[in-house]
């Protein structure tokens, strides 16, 4: 099998070596089946799902830098603006129910400023709009803040439910809201930011971040790859714990009726 040098530096992949990079998951499923661990067709569905959406992806991504136009570059994020909170909705069972408006508010304040801020102020995008820095910039910022947010999500109302009798008691004595939830939401923006401070600290020594390992396999220099994935990372953070916060601050107080007192679960809507 020979390999296409593209532009830029880019080894091309064919589709017989795609393929056969699809031999991992099929060891991997072996293995699922011989440890009996039941998520063989979990896996079988996920590998197709990765082909099918990423490959969409790619032409889409290449119909998009092809127009150039402002509008769809819009409608593109907006799409994947509604998808991100459909799928924190879903990861946060004990979130009560309602929250779509403030899943989605969250993702696209924190989707807006940080990637205009990086596009705008540090990469210095031309246009402004230019769909191959906006939507990539975007997408990090957006999966990576949608991770945060159901978290933090998950972990206030599940911390709440848990100090239920002592919220109880808090309110009783006079405590609002704010000052009944602060220590769970505490909690939950603390763990929410926690896989972006982890990533942070291992980087370049556990592991190779994504984009630099993308940017150096397409021939960049080292120096200037490391750069930008330093951006990242500190954009990856800054959207991480600024979704956090909103969602957390404009949906905990759904577990209060108007008065203050906390709802028990037969009370929630």
């Amino acid at each position: 099998m020979s390999a296409t040098q593209l532009a830029g530096g880019v080894v091309a992949i064919g589709w017989p070596q795609l393929l056969l990079a699809s031999g991992f998951v099929v060891v991997t499923g072996l293995l699922g089946v011989w440890m009996q661990l039941g998520v063989t067709k979990d896996l079988a569905v996920a590998t197709v799902r990765t082909y099918v959406q990423l490959l969409l992806l790619g032409l889409v991504l290449r119909w998009a830098f092809a127009a150039n136009k402002w509008w769809w570059v819009v409608g593109i994020l907006t799409i994947m603006t509604v998808a991100a909170a459909r799928i924190i909705i879903k990861r946060a069972p004990d979130a009560p129910s309602g929250l779509f408006l403030a899943a989605v508010t969250s993702m696209a304040v924190t989707g807006i400023t940080v990637t205009f801020a990086v596009t705008g102020l540090v990469v210095g995008a031309e246009p402004w709009y230019s769909p191959r820095y906006v939507i990539p910039i975007a997408g990090m910022v957006l999966g990576n803040s949608m991770n945060g947010i159901a978290l933090s999500l998950e972990r206030v109302f599940a911390d709440l439910d848990a100090r239920a009798d002592e919220i109880r008691a808090l309110t009783a004595l006079g405590a609002t809201p704010w000052e009944a939830a602060h220590p769970s939401i505490r909690a939950a923006l603390r763990a929410g930011l926690i896989p972006a401070i982890n990533s942070m600290a291992a980087a370049g020594i556990v592991f190779i971040p994504g984009m630099m390992t993308g940017q150096v396999l397409a021939g960049a220099d080292p120096l200037e790859a490391t750069k930008y994935q330093i951006v990242v990372m500190l954009m990856v953070a800054a959207a991480e714990i600024i979704g956090a916060v909103l969602a957390v601050l404009m949906s905990y107080r759904r577990r209060f009726d108007v008065e203050g007192v906390y709802l028990d679960k037969g009370l929630r809507g």
